[in-house]
């Protein structure tokens, strides 16, 4: 016989979940979850193998490249800056392993030192400026020089320019480096600053449109190329997306996730900005390792802290904290090395437009899938399960990084 104290000593049974109020959803609940819970992650499990086979530097173009110029002058004489992955400059010069596999910065130095010539030939090759459709003739300047973009080492060449035609001429700048039929990458992009004769402009080219006219009225074409480069960075750039699902996947509803997204946003692009106007400047070597090491926190913050009594305290201070790194990453993207003016801010909001559009299609693609998950019993191993291979992940990416920058 149970006695009245034994039974008070009981301890309560928990809640059951509140049932949905449509009848229907509490059918889909029943019969499609299972679907729901696959397709979650089918999604999670095909981002992740793609970062374990490509698990390189923030920028996640693994597969491709991009060129950043910077092109100033006047008159007739122009000067164009190109910033180029090294190793991919050596292999497509087609010169030997022993070139191309330098590590070393002094290393690397004296092979393009070695090797100017050959390097100096395919660049003047694919990247040419013309004036009245008369092409100008380059001419190497100074010795080549040696930069880190994100974990990567890239080549700075300097051409100058000797142009033709009368003074007030339009100038034509084309690229075609790193082309697809080279095999070693592909989707190659060159981002262009030019400031010639007091016009200035910031354009993408690309196989699909690989020159640029000066003096023209592009503004329109300008927002739509830099909107596509954000949207791109972020949608292939595997580190933000792995942040923002581990920021998913540790939420307690639809008011949280929108306060950390909003949090996120805010944080990223005040240090986009800063950073790509040059007015914050931290090595990748840096901002690298603690993007990666940003992943790992969050996501597993989000399954071990998330049922406990005041965890959500820490998620808005800390999503803004490395909101604040991964805007860092995200300037790091665009290579911008120029002075203020209204049409670097132009690219500027137009790229950052492009990370935010990708972020609220994630956010609206996933999240309702999460919330259904969560409805159920399935939640308590699923999401632990989804979380640990983004941690592994995030923690390879992290000491890859740390080993790099040393």
């Amino acid at each position: 016989m149970t006695t009245r104290t034994e039974t008070s000593m009981r301890p309560a049974p928990l809640p059951l979940p509140a049932p949905l109020p449509s009848s229907w959803l509490s059918r889909l609940r029943r019969r499609r979850l299972p679907a729901a819970l696959l397709t979650t992650v089918a999604a999670l499990v095909t981002v992740l193998t793609a970062g374990l086979a490509h698990p390189a530097p923030a920028a996640a173009h693994d597969a491709t490249s991009t060129a950043y110029v910077e092109v100033e002058g006047t008159g007739a004489r122009v000067v164009a800056t190109l910033d180029l992955e090294y190793d991919l400059l050596m292999k497509s010069a087609w010169l030997y392993a022993e070139a191309y596999e330098a590590k070393d910065r002094a290393e690397q130095l004296r092979q393009l030192d070695t090797h100017a010539e050959a390097v100096t030939a395919y660049v003047t090759g694919r990247f040419a400026v013309t004036r009245d459709g008369t092409s100008c003739t380059p001419l190497r300047v100074g010795d080549a020089d040696i930069r880190t973009r994100g974990t990567r080492p890239f080549a700075v060449l300097t051409l100058a320019y000797d142009c033709t035609g009368g003074a007030d001429g339009t100038f034509t700048i084309s690229s075609a480096l790193f082309p697809d039929a080279e095999s070693f990458v592909h989707s190659t992009e060159t981002i262009v600053h030019y400031d010639i004769d007091g016009q200035r402009g910031s354009q993408v080219l690309s196989a699909a449109e690989p020159a640029l006219e000066t003096g023209g009225h592009h503004e329109s074409h300008q927002i739509v190329e830099f909107f596509l480069l954000g949207t791109e960075h972020l949608l292939f750039g595997l580190d933000h997306v792995l942040f923002l699902l581990s920021l998913l996947i540790g939420a307690r509803g639809l008011r949280d996730i929108v306060l950390t997204a909003t949090a996120f946003t805010a944080a990223h692009s005040v240090t986009f900005l800063l950073a790509a106007t040059g007015v914050v400047n931290v090595p990748g070597s840096i901002v690298e390792p603690v993007i990666a090491a940003s992943i790992a926190v969050v996501a597993l913050a989000g399954v071990v802290l998330r049922d406990r009594e005041g965890s959500g305290r820490w998620r808005l201070p800390a999503v803004f904290l490395f909101g604040l790194v991964h805007g860092l990453g995200f300037a790091g993207a665009l290579g911008i090395d120029e002075s203020w003016s209204w049409e670097l801010l132009l690219s500027l909001l137009s790229f950052n437009v492009g990370i935010e559009a990708v972020q609220l299609g994630i956010i609206a693609a996933v999240f309702p899938l999460l919330a259904l998950l969560r409805r159920t019993p399935a939640h308590r191993w699923a999401l632990p399960a989804m979380t640990a291979p983004i941690v592994i992940v995030s923690l390879y990416w992290f000491w890859d990084r740390v080993a790099v920058a040393a």
